[in-house]
């Protein structure tokens, strides 16, 4: 395997110029995906090296149930540094793997009791609680429906903070998260946010891909409604006066962030619709060396498992 084992760790970092300008010159569409795509293929790479190390590494444990085979001087030597990478990797990934489940459980955990509290309620696609806080977000649909179908996605809204907004700020508010359901957004925070447990380096692209998202809502709301200055004033009240989404998987309509840069792009003209920057710009040199990050994090990925697989079948006896 050699070095080529811990470059994914630390490929990540070939993504960070592109997370900030991305946001600035790609539809957030476009944004979203992509950003969603490289953090996505970054963090599993940095995982699956830590699961190579992991294997070198317990191998030399005793009383492990891995072949005897496995703890040779020739596996070990296929890890550079192998005894010190190999038990760090083990705290790493008992980390990570602790990291991604809580986040996992908490998503499942609150959908179901988003979903609890609407039980009773009428069967409509916007769902108003009497609640002196404001907030709205939309629920997306899963498992838990009546008779074991699935349930469909829904808006979930406060009286509170319709009650801040006039007529046409509630049309707006209401197709943003139309937006965030047609466009499945709860999947693209997911992502960042399991990204961003598996290697801490993909921070920056966790925030990006939450502003990215609502922006992504605003335009199709804006379009929607016809006029973006009631979408960027629906946006700005409701941030006075919002407490957010229950977790920040879901997709909500003032959700904690850059707001003040949110109702800006909303004042100004409609992005471009391209899905990759010019190639001579500074956001396409960034996206390209974001894209060249992630092939080579693949590749020393998949040369490292396919490396390892050869010396362990070399050294484990038929």
């Amino acid at each position: 395997m050699g070095m080529f084992v811990f470059l994914p760790l630390v490929l990540p970092l070939t993504a960070l110029p592109i997370a900030r300008l991305a946001e600035q010159h790609l539809h957030p569409r476009a944004a979203t995906r992509l950003l969603s795509f490289v953090g996505g293929v970054l963090a599993l790479c940095s995982t699956l090296c830590l699961v190579l190390l992991v294997v070198v590494g317990t191998a030399q444990l005793p009383g492990n149930p891995l072949p005897d085979g496995w703890s040779d001087p020739e596996v070990r030597a296929a890890v550079p540094y192998d005894e010190v990478a190999g038990k760090a990797a083990i705290g790493a990934l008992a980390v990570v793997a602790t990291g991604c489940v809580a986040t996992l459980v908490r998503h499942v955990t609150v959908r179901r009791r988003a979903q609890a509290a609407l039980v009773g309620m009428p069967d409509s696609p916007v769902a108003v609680l009497p609640d002196g806080k404001a907030y709205a977000y939309a629920l997306p649909g899963g498992p838990g429906g009546p008779g074991g179908c699935r349930a469909r996605g829904r808006i979930v809204v406060s009286t509170a903070m319709l009650d801040c907004l006039n007529a046409r700020e509630r049309q707006a508010l209401i197709a943003h998260e139309q937006a965030h359901l047609a466009g499945r957004h709860h999947r693209y925070l997911l992502v960042a946010q399991l990204a961003a447990r598996a290697n801490p380096l993909l921070h920056a692209l966790r925030g990006a891909v939450a502003y990215c998202a609502e922006r992504w809502a605003d335009e199709e709301a804006a379009g929607e409604v016809g006029d973006r200055r009631v979408m960027a004033r629906a946006v700005g009240k409701a941030a006075l006066v919002s407490r957010g989404t229950p977790a920040p998987t879901l997709a909500g309509f003032a959700a904690p962030g850059p707001v003040p840069r949110r109702v800006a792009a909303l004042l100004g003209p409609v992005p471009p619709a391209r899905w990759w920057p010019p190639a001579a710009t500074a956001a396409g040199l960034a996206a390209w060396i974001a894209a060249a990050g992630t092939a080579a994090s693949a590749l020393s990925s998949a040369n490292a498992a396919v490396a390892l697989f050869l010396v362990l079948q070399a050294a484990t006896p038929l």
